[in-house]
Formats: structure tokens, sequence, C-alpha cells
């Protein structure tokens, strides 16, 4: 039963995804750009490379010759993937979701052209003339990515003709390596945002896990809650949609598909193809298996016959303020001394301004006050400070 299994990324969502898979009794190799990262301090083995170095990526997948490749981040030489499939590894979900998903014109164009999913009107710019021309076809406000990044590195709004220079600039900025595109899509008006946990298994059907409403700040998540409130249709309309576009993708595993409610109905924004920050709520108890025990599952091809809700849950950030090394955290006691609180600390040896450093947790029994327990979340994460020495 034991496969060997390379992940590429070992920050604190592929940390959880490393102890999962221990329980079931599989062997992982941790892999990032520095030593130290998460989840290389509970893997078997670690390597330390430049992800972006397709020589190196191929070095340390010919070391190990894995049976499953588990991509955590989008920051990898993706189009290898192909070749190492066709070596007989398996690359988790699969090459193509990985490479579509890490392009955002890609996923895109597959969700509204070919699968007729219900986006945000959008155009794509690669000068900044043509930046300037696609604004004039969406219209002011607008929403403007880099066609690759990762965290929401170059994401802004442009909220008037004063913003585009600004704004073209920040996404140049923000761009992965040297692909120097943007995606100008309309603004919309939304009341929530949700995030559907969906798994697609080897054998058996695709799963929902309850909505997951989060809260987002330059591009990353603040705070989620689980179970959101959802209307039966909006809920029906996700899953159709989530279905369709993993199925497009193809492959098993957990998949983070986000969407925006709206008073026209849902509305697909993005998806990962893996375990997602606003998932970590899961770790609150809130399902019968957490995000990272349904993905160990679904790679690993045990099976997953349900996913119940077993309480509601909130998760709030904790970030760190400056640049440093060997952080320490004051206020943990203080928190701890909370019923149906816990707190995640990731023990990332660097921080940075905005950078995520731990995450508190907060339940309660099913059908209590789902805002009230969001609110604890957040209010006990701000008792949490980061002290960090000189960079």
């Amino acid at each position: 039963m034991q496969q060997k299994i390379v992940l590429l990324g070992s920050g604190e969502l592929g940390k959880e995804l490393v102890i999962a898979l221990q329980r079931l009794g599989q062997y992982v190799i941790a892999v990032d750009s520095y030593e130290g990262a998460p989840a290389m301090q509970v893997a078997h083995a670690y390597e330390v490379i430049n992800m972006l170095d397709g020589a190196a990526l191929d070095a340390v997948i010919d070391k190990h010759k894995p049976d499953l490749i588990v991509p955590e981040i989008e920051a990898i030489r993706t189009e290898r993937f192909y070749e190492y499939e066709q070596q007989g590894m398996t690359v988790v979900p699969s090459a193509k979701a990985a490479n579509f998903t890490m392009n955002r014109k890609a996923i895109r164009d597959l969700a509204s052209k070919e699968l007729g999913l219900r986006t945000a009107n959008y155009r794509y710019a690669t000068t900044l003339e043509e930046f300037k021309n696609a604004i004039a076809v969406i219209g002011i406000p607008c929403v403007v990515k880099p066609l690759m990044s990762s965290s929401g590195k170059g994401q802004s709004v442009v909220k008037t003709e004063a913003d585009i220079e600004t704004s073209w600039n920040y996404a140049m900025e923000g761009s992965r390596g040297d692909y120097k595109e943007v995606i100008v899509e309309e603004f919309i008006k939304f009341h929530a945002e949700i995030t559907l946990l969906t798994v697609t298994q080897k054998s058996g059907k695709t799963l929902f896990c309850p909505p997951i409403g989060h809260r987002q700040e330059r591009g990353d998540y603040q705070e989620s809650w689980q179970p959101c409130a959802i209307s039966e249709q909006d809920l029906k309309d996700a899953q159709d949609m989530a279905a369709k576009v993993t199925e497009a993708l193809s492959g098993a595993g957990l998949w983070g598909v986000e969407f925006f409610l709206t008073e026209k109905g849902v509305y697909f924004s993005e998806l990962s193809p893996r375990p997602h920050d606003t998932g970590m709520v899961t770790l609150a108890g809130t399902q019968n298996l957490s995000e990272f025990e349904l993905h160990a599952r679904a790679i690993t091809g045990l099976p997953i016959p349900e996913i119940t809700l077993e309480r509601c849950g909130a998760s709030a950030v904790v970030l760190a303020t400056t640049e440093g090394k060997h952080p320490a955290y004051t206020g943990v006691e203080d928190v701890l001394a909370n019923a149906s609180t816990d707190v995640r600390i990731f023990n990332k040896p660097t921080t940075r301004p905005y950078r995520r450093m731990a995450v508190v947790l907060t339940y309660d029994k099913p059908g209590s006050n789902v805002e009230a327990v969001k609110e604890k979340a957040i209010e006990l994460a701000k008792r949490i400070r980061v002290v960090t020495g000189e960079a």
C-alpha cells in the first residue's frame, strides 16, 4: 500500500497534508526553495531546489522516482509534468490540471468558452496600450490580475483612471517569471465569496464539502467560516459547475473551487487543484474528514464514502508585520484559555510583512451562530503577536 510521494511546495498546507499521508502509511519527500519549510519538518526526507528550474526539478524526480507527484504551490515548471506522466508517474490530480490552473488564461477560457460556466466578463492585455483598451471595454471599477502569480501578488482593483498605470506596473511586478500578461475582469458585486471544496475519486463519485465563506485582503484570505449561508439553488449551481470543471481537468484529489454569490446567481471565479488555504477551517473539526485527509485519501486511491458536517467553525490568520528570522509568538496561552479554540503555528523560519504565520480556529456545535464563531476567531487572532529578531 505504501507509495513514494514527492510534495512540491512545503508550506503550511503541505505540512498538514504530509501528516495526513503519514497516518495512511505513505512515504513523503518534501521539496521547496528554502530549508526548514513547514512540511519538511514532518516529512521523511526533503530537497531544497528552485522549482522554476526545470533541470533541478527533473533531477529530484529522477533521484526519487516517486509514484505520486503532488504540487502544493503554483510556482513550478509545470510543463515538465507531462513528461513525468509519460514516464509512468502520477501527477496529482493531473498534468493538465496543474498546467491549466497555474495560468489564469487557460482556466478562464476553459471555464467560460469551452464549458459555458458563468464568469465575470474579461479581457487580456500584454502591453499598457492593450491594458487601457481592455479597461475601456470592461469598465471601471475592474479587477486586474497577472495571468501567472500566486498568493495575490500583482492583484489590484482599478477604481479610477488615475489607478490604471499604477495597477499595470503592480501587475508586472507581481507576474511570475517572464510571463507578462494580465487579465482584466468585470468587478462583480457579490454578497459573499465561497470555496466549494470538491473531491474527485479514482473509484467513486465526486463529493462536495459544505461551502466555506471567506474574506480576502491583498488577494489573500484573512478568515474563513463553514458552513456559509447559501440558497439551495445557488449551491446546486456551484456543485454543477465544480463537477464540470474538475471533470474537464481530470484526476483524483481535492480541489478548491471559488465562486462569487450575487443577486444574479453564482459566478465561477478560480480553482486550485489542491487543498485550499480557506479550507484550513476544516482543521477545527467542522467535517468528518479535514480537507487534508480528503486529499490524502483521494490521491492514494482510498475510498471516501461521504463527507458530513460535524460542527460549525471559523479560521482567522495571524500575520507577521516585519521582516526577520526565528519568530516567537506571544498571546498563545491567552488565546488557548478560551473554550472551543485551537491555534496552529506553522513554524516558518523567516517572516516578512503580511506573511501568514499561524491560524486561530474556533468552533461550536452544529446549527450555532456561525457569525459569532467567526468574530471570536478574528478577535482571538488579534491577540497573537509574531516577534522576530533582525533579518
